[in-house]
């Protein structure tokens, strides 16, 4: 009987072993089911509204989606954690990006004030801070070759030089320096301008006008488009602006503003230009007389503030520890043309994929099953920058990183690529093994078990020409020796355009690898011993 008994209650503590394992292991899986596409599509469609106008950093749509994410972490009762001045905390880490810009910029003559985007564009750098006025003296084309030199006649030392356009022509209608069709380096392509600049700047001149070919309506046109593409491509930096530069920078001009800088009249000019097609040499020195002109190219800096969103769990037995779920909140903002780049991809899928993840672990942890090491999701701004956000945060962070035992970053995963058409059941991972064996295995693990995708290391090859492990935030977290993992499914053809829309996106897909980063996190939350940084990787 005693024999019995025992068998009993060894069989009882074996089936209690083996419930207690199961039931560890229903746990992850059990609350990874409350991430679903229907949840993941609400938020997107809030997220990628066309109200927050493509969330450009600092903007306001940008601030939109933050005040979303930061209510969202409250409601589901992730901790403020940022410190803030008053002793209180808050969900917003906020920093400043300086965007340089054009001050004050104009040139003037006797008779008439002209202004940057109104009646000239600027090519280059110039910070000009005070008037200046300066003798201004004729170049012809500015160029300088065997078979014809602008310059071999003039001394433009200190001087703005007044530079056509182009290049000559002779009497039968062939170019002057190839002797037949064919144009040279200086009018070929975009950079003409700066070879003409360039070498005008190595004669001793001060400043370049170009005087452009095309006129009226042309001209304006071309300056608007100018216009749109300073302020697009008018990058931001967390350095403010200290720069003292001058040269190798042109004006670009009308022909009528030129006539006026050189103080002559049209007839005049194109006399000039004749009498170049007719006997292949510049004009005489003096041809035209010396003037004067006013300007002013004011460089400085727009400060712009933005913020991090961040949402602490705190862990149990262990929770000095914590791990950093990432994806970045903004994107490019509105189009040189006005349409809206809303950016649902790119990287609304990673954003409402924090939300996802928030409430699920903070469902766990409301039900006495929390992590035992904290977690802390975050949505980063500036990435489209420069990945700006995760490099302010690794240099100020709010838990120390040594006690950062890894980063799990989200970035465009609801898409397919062109080379996963016919199977959408993938996921590129990009970084795992770089810095942990043990993080490499616990992803691979955690697939195996829960979702069964394919895990395409494609994107992970080091001589990888996209090299995308530099080009997300992510990274500067692996900058500090800390173990990552960045979740990609690719680009498409609507990356950083406004076709990236909530429509797009296929949120079973999704949801199925921000499960797939659950899991993930699960292990790495709950497992005994921090994971090994134990490898460098390039």
């Amino acid at each position: 009987m005693n024999q019995i008994k025992l068998l009993a209650l060894s069989c009882i503590s074996l089936l209690c072993l083996t419930n207690s394992t199961a039931y560890a292991q229903d746990l992850s899986l059990q609350y990874s089911q409350t991430i679903t596409p229907q949840d993941l599509e609400r938020h997107l469609r809030v997220i990628a509204h066309d109200s927050l106008e493509g969330r450009d950093t600092g903007s306001k749509g940008q601030k939109k989606a933050a005040k979303y994410v930061a209510d969202f972490f409250k409601s589901v009762g992730l901790q403020a954690i940022v410190p803030t001045e008053d002793g209180s905390k808050s969900y917003f880490q906020p920093y400043a990006l300086y965007q340089k810009s054009w001050g004050e910029v104009y040139l003037a003559t006797e008779t008439q004030r002209y202004e940057l985007q109104h009646d000239f564009y600027l090519s280059g750098l110039l910070n000009v801070l005070s008037e200046e006025k300066v003798p201004v003296i004729f170049a012809s084309y500015g160029i300088e070759s065997d078979r014809y030199d602008d310059y071999k006649n003039i001394d433009v030392t200190g001087k703005a030089v007044v530079i056509l356009e182009g290049e000559p022509k002779n009497k039968n209608g062939q170019y002057l320096l190839s002797g037949d069709a064919t144009v040279s380096k200086w009018s070929d392509g975009n950079l003409a301008w700066q070879r003409k600049a360039n070498l005008a700047t190595q004669k001793g001149a001060k400043y370049v006008f170009i005087v452009s070919d095309l006129t009226g309506s042309a001209f304006s046109q071309q300056i608007a488009k100018r216009s749109a593409m300073s302020q697009r491509f008018n990058r931001l930096s967390t350095k403010p602006y200290t720069e003292k530069i001058n040269g190798n920078a042109a004006f670009t001009i009308s022909r009528q503003m030129a006539l006026d800088l050189l103080n002559i009249k049209e007839k005049k000019l194109a006399k000039i230009q004749k009498n170049i097609t007719q006997k292949g040499i510049p004009p005489a020195a003096g041809s035209i007389a010396e003037s004067t002109v006013k300007l002013k190219a004011e460089r400085k800096d727009n400060i712009v503030m933005t913020e991090n969103v961040m949402g602490f769990l705190e862990g149990t037995d262990k929770k000095d520890e914590v791990i950093v779920i990432t994806a970045h909140l903004d994107h490019i903002g509105i189009s040189a043309d006005g349409q809206i780049n809303n950016g649902a991809d790119d990287d609304g899928s990673g954003t409402v994929s924090i939300l996802e993840l928030a409430e699920a672990f903070s469902k766990a942890k409301a039900e006495g099953h929390g992590p035992r090491r904290s977690i802390l999701f975050m949505t980063v701004t500036g990435e489209e920058k420069g990945l700006w956000g995760s490099e302010y945060y690794t240099a100020n962070p709010v838990i120390p990183l040594a006690n950062t035992v890894c980063n799990l970053n989200i970035d465009m995963i609801g898409r397919v690529d062109n080379a996963h058409q016919k199977d959408p059941k993938y996921v590129y991972i990009i970084g795992s093994d770089k810095l942990s064996s043990e993080l490499h295995a616990i992803g691979e693990a955690a697939n195996s078990k829960y979702i069964n995708y394919q895990l395409d290391y494609t994107y992970n090859n080091p001589s990888d020409p996209n090299r995308f492990y530099y080009r997300s935030d992510h990274y500067n977290f692996a900058k500090n020796k800390i173990p990552v993992i960045f979740y990609f499914t690719g680009v498409h053809e609507d990356y950083h355009r406004p076709g990236d829309d909530v429509e797009k996106i296929l949120f079973d897909k999704q949801s199925k690898i921000v499960q797939l980063v659950f899991h993930t996190a699960w292990e790495l939350a709950n497992r005994d011993e921090r994971i090994k940084v134990d490898s460098n990787k390039p």
